[in-house]
C-alpha cells in the first residue's frame, strides 16, 4: 500500500509547500522509467511527451521533488512509465489523477499506482507510492537555488571509480610556475598549535591517585587529564600548570604549588568549593544528557546538566553508543552499567601501551573512562627506589606494600565510577589470582570486571620494551648506569615469572602476540554487551607498527572563498596550486613507501586535490564526507546567523551537541568515522587522508586525546598538512604548511 503525509501550508508563515513523490518496484523493470505529469507546477500539461522524469533513488526506488506556491489551490497529477530503449507508447497508470487541495493530500490518492504492461491487458505492474509534503521557508529555497547555481557545471570527477590507481601524470595536471616546493620537506614545518604527547612514559599519564594526595577530587593535575583534556602536554600552559605537572613525578612539590590546600586539588581554572558535595567531579566537556522518567508520565526527557548527580553512565554520544548505554541501563544490572577493565600480564609485554589506547579509544567515542595505574601509586607512595628484591614472591612485606597500593587504586577507581565514570581501566601485573580474587570482591555490586592478559612470546619485542622502560620509567630515572638499569629490571621480571598464573576465571580476553599486527590470536571468555564488544573489536584490530598517518584538507573550494559551507565545488586556482604542491610532497615523504595509499571522501573537491597523486591506490570514502550541514547546505554564517537566529545560537552554544536541522552533529561524524578509525588502526602502511575539516578534527582528537568538546574548536587549516606518527612510543605530531 502506498502512504501519505502533509502538512497544510500556511501564507502567514511565507513557506513553500515541498512535495516529493516516491515510487518502488522490488521487482524493478530497467527498460521503463517512471515519469510524472500533471497540472502547474509540473509541467502544465497533460502531454506525455512533456512529463518529467523521475530520478532513481536506489535500486528500487524512484523520486521527484518539487515546490508548490502556498496560494495554489489544487494540483492534479498521474504517474507514467516511459520505455527506455524503443518507440512503444509509454504507459498511464490506471484509475484518476491523484490532487492536493489546499496543499492536502486527498484521502485515497497515495493509492498504489497500477499499469497494465501486456499486450492482453492482464500483465499489471504495481508500485507502491509514498507522498511527502512539508513547509519550507523562502530562505531555504534561496540558499539552496543560490548553492545549485554556483555549482551548475558538471561534475569532474564523475567516473572516477571509488577505487583507483593512477600510475602516470593525468593529462593537464603538469606542474607549473610556483607549483613545485623548491625547498627540503624540513623547511615547512611549522608549530602545531598543541602537541600530541611523544615518547611520554605512558604510566606518567594515567590518573592521579586522589586516595594519596588526601583529596576527594578527580582532577587535572596529571597528564591523564591535564595533558590531553587541558594544556600542560601541549606546549601552551601557564607556570602554574607545569608546577602541577611536576608533581606527577614528585608528590613533595604538592605543597609548594600555587592555590593549593589539603582539600582542593587546584585545576586549570579556579573551581569555587561546595560544601555539599563530597568530591568535586571535575567534567571533561564530554557530559551527556541525562534520561529522566516524568512523574506519572510515560515520557522521557533529557536534562543536560553535567554535575556529578546527572552522570548515571550516559556517554556524549550519538547513534549505536547512545541507544546500547540506553539499553544497558534501562535493562542490564546496575553493575554492568560500570566497566572495570582489568590488565593482566607480566612486565614489559605492553600493558600500559595497550591502556593507555584503549583509554583514548573508548574517550573519542564519548564513554566517561580513566586510567588507573598501580605502579603510578606505588611510586607516590613508596617512592622510586624499590629494587628487583621488592618484587620478589618469597618478600611479604614487599607483596603487603603492592596489594595495599593496588587495593587503594582500586577503590579509587570505583569511587569515581559510583561519581558517574563508566569505564575504568586498572593497570598493574595483577599475576596471581590471589590479587585479582582481591579485585573481584572489591567489584562484587559495583562493577563488571573483564580481564585483559597481553602474553608476549617474541624475544625482541620483549628486548625493545625493557631498554623503552629502562629510558623512560621514574623508577629507574635516577640509574645513571643504563646496563645496571637493564640487570635490574630483567631480575624483577624474573621474579614475577615465578609466581606468574594464567588468567582462567571470570570474563577475560587474551591477547597473544599481537604486537606486531601480523598473526597473533585473541581468546575471548564470556563477554557479551555491546561495549566489551566494541573493546574486542577494536583489540583486535590494533598493533604497534610504526607508520605515519598524514591527514590534509583539500585545496581552497569556490565555496571556501564565498563562505559558503557544505556544497560539492570545485576548487579555487590556490587550491588547484595546492593539489600540485601536495602531489609533490607526497612523491618526497612516501617514495619509499610503495603501499601507501591515498583516502578522501566522495566529493569532487577532496578527489580533485588528490587527482595530481600517481602511484599510489586511491580509495573513496563515503564516511570521510564533509557534516551535513542539513537545511543549511550552501549558506554563509552570516544568512544563517540573519535567517535562522535560534539555529545559530544553538549552534554557537554547544557546537559539539548541535545537529544542523536535517543534517548532523559532530557526535554523528564521530560515529560514522568509527570504521575509518579502526581501519586506520589495522593499516601497517602509510595512509595520507584528504577530507574535510570536521571530518579532520575528530580524526586528529582521537590521536592527540583531546576531550569531545574540544573537537569543534581544533585547528585544522586549509593547506597544511598534519603527520601523525604512530609508534610503540605512542603518537607524535608534526606540521607542514606548504601555502599560505
Amino acid at each position: 500500500m502506498g502512504t501519505g503525509a502533509s502538512k497544510n501550508s500556511d501564507s502567514s508563515h511565507g513557506g513553500q509547500l515541498y512535495v516529493s513523490l516516491k515510487m518502488e518496484n522490488l521487482n524493478v523493470r530497467g527498460d521503463l522509467i517512471p515519469h510524472v505529469y500533471g497540472s502547474l507546477p509540473i509541467t502544465g500539461s497533460w502531454e506525455p511527451t512533456e512529463s518529467l522524469s523521475m530520478a532513481r533513488e536506489s535500486a528500487s526506488m524512484w523520486v521527484l521533488s518539487f515546490i508548490v506556491p502556498p496560494n495554489h489551490e489544487t494540483l492534479d497529477f498521474k504517474f507514467l512509465l516511459k520505455p527506455k530503449y524503443n518507440a512503444r507508447p509509454c504507459m498511464v497508470e490506471e484509475g484518476p489523477s491523484r490532487q492536493f487541495i489546499g496543499g492536502a493530500l486527498q484521502e485515497g490518492d497515495a493509492r498504489p499506482a497500477l499499469f497494465n504492461v501486456g499486450l492482453d491487458e492482464e500483465e499489471v505492474l504495481e508500485y507502491r507510492v509514498f507522498i511527502e509534503v512539508d513547509i519550507v521557508s523562502p530562505f531555504d529555497l534561496a540558499a539552496s537555488w543560490r548553492a545549485y547555481l554556483e555549482n551548475l557545471q558538471p561534475s569532474r570527477v564523475r567516473g572516477i571509480p571509488d577505487v583507483s590507481i593512477n600510475v602516470a601524470p593525468e593529462t593537464g595536471m603538469e606542474n607549473s610556475s610556483g607549483s613545485t616546493l623548491e625547498l627540503d620537506l624540513e623547511h615547512y614545518v611549522v608549530p602545531a598549535p598543541s602537541s600530541i604527547a611523544g615518547a611520554l612514559y605512558a604510566a606518567n599519564l594515567a590518573e592521579t591517585p586522589r586516595s594519596l594526595l588526601g583529596t576527594g577530587d578527580f582532577s587535572k593535575i596529571d597528564a591523564s587529564t591535564g595533558g590531553s583534556y587541558g594544556t600542560s602536554r601541549a606546549g601552551d600552559c601557564s607556570n602554574s600548570c607545569k608546577d602541577m605537572d611536576a608533581v606527577v613525578s614528585d608528590p613533595c612539590k604538592l605543597l609548594s604549588v600555587p592555590g593549593f590546600d589539603s582539600k582542593s586539588v587546584g585545576t586549570f581554572s579556579p573551581v569555587p568549593k561546595q560544601e555539599s558535595q563530597k568530591g568535586l567531579f571535575v567534567d571533561r566537556g564530554v557530559g551527556s544528557p541525562r534520561l529522566i522518567k516524568s512523574a506519572g508520565a510515560g515520557i522521557f526527557t533529557f536534562d543536560r546538566k553535567l554535575d556529578c548527580e546527572t552522570k548515571k553512565g550516559m556517554p556524549a554520544a550519538a547513534g549505536a553508543v547512545a541507544a546500547a548505554a540506553i539499553a544497558d541501563q534501562m535493562l542490564g544490572p546496575k553493575e554492568d552499567s560500570r566497566l572495570a577493565i582489568v590488565l593482566v600480564g607480566l612486565p614489559a609485554r605492553g600493558k600500559t601501551f595497550t591502556a593507555a589506547k584503549l583509554t583514548r579509544y573508548l574517550r573519542w567515542l564519548g564513554h566517561e573512562t580513566k586510567h588507573f595505574n598501580v605502579g603510578k601509586y606505588r611510586r607516590l607512595k613508596l617512592g622510586t627506589n624499590q629494587t628487583a628484591d621488592f618484587f620478589r614472591g618469597d618478600n611479604p612485606e614487599g607483596m603487603e606494600a603492592r596489594n595495599e597500593v593496588a587495593a587503594l587504586a582500586m577503590d579509587d577507581m570505583i569511587s569515581w565510577m559510583q561519581e558517574g565514570g563508566q569505564v575504568g581501566i586498572f593497570d598493574a601485573t595483577n599475576s596471581t589470582k590471589s590479587r585479582r580474587n582481591m579485585l573481584m570482591k572489591m567489584a562484587e555490586g559495583k562493577c563488571k570486571i573483564i580481564f585483559l592478559e597481553t602474553i608476549c612470546n617474541d624475544a625482541h619485542v620483549i628486548e625493545r620494551n625493557i631498554r623503552l622502560k629502562i629510558q623512560q620509567s621514574p623508577d629507574y630515572a635516577e640509574e645513571p648506569d643504563f646496563e645496571a638499569g637493564m640487570q635490574d629490571f630483567k631480575e624483577r621480571l624474573a621474579n614475577y615469572e615465578k609466581v606468574y598464573e594464567p588468567v582462567e576465571e571470570g570474563s577475560y580476553v587474551k591477547m597473544i602476540d599481537m604486537a606486531s599486527g601480523q598473526g597473533g590470536q585473541i581468546q575471548v571468555n564470556n563477554i557479551g554487551g555491546y561495549l566489551p564488544g566494541r573493546i574486542v573489536f577494536f583489540l583486535v584490530n590494533t598493533h604497534l607498527t610504526p607508520r605515519p598517518i598524514l591527514l590534509t584538507r583539500h585545496g581552497e573550494s569556490r565555496d571556501n572563498v564565498r563562505g559558503r559551507i557544505g556544497g560539492d565545488a570545485v576548487l579555487s586556482e590556490a587550491g588547484e596550486l595546492y593539489s600540485k604542491k601536495l602531489a609533490e610532497f607526497v612523491e618526497k615523504k612516501l617514495k619509499s613507501e610503495r603501499t601507501a595509499s591515498i583516502w578522501t571522501s566522495t566529493l569532487q573537491r577532496t578527489i580533485l586535490t588528490a587527482s595530481p597523486i600517481v602511484g599510489f591506490p586511491k580509495i573513496q570514502w563515503r564516511a570521510l564526507e564533509e557534516i551535513n550541514a542539513g537545511v543549511c547546505d550552501g549558506m554563509t554564517y552570516e544568512e544563517i546567523k540573519k535567517n535562522m537566529p535560534e539555529e545559530y545560537e544553538s549552534r554557537k552554544k554547544d557546537k559539539l551537541r548541535y545537529r544542523y536541522p536535517r543534517g548532523e552533529s559532530y557526535l554523528d561524524v564521530i560515529q560514522r568515522l568509527e570504521p575509518v578509525l579502526i581501519e586506520l588502526e589495522r593499516q601497517r602502511a602509510p595512509v595520507v587522508i584528504i577530507s574535510h575539516q570536521a571530518v579532520l578534527r575528530a580524526l586528529y582528537a582521537y590521536f592527540a586525546d583531546r576531550p569531545l568538546q574540544e573537537i569543534p574548536h581544533i585547528e585544522v587549516p586549509l593547506h597544511t598538512i598534519i603527520e601523525i606518527q604512530m609508534g610503540v612510543t605512542g603518537v607524535q605530531e608534526k606540521r607542514y604548511k606548504l601555502m599560505d
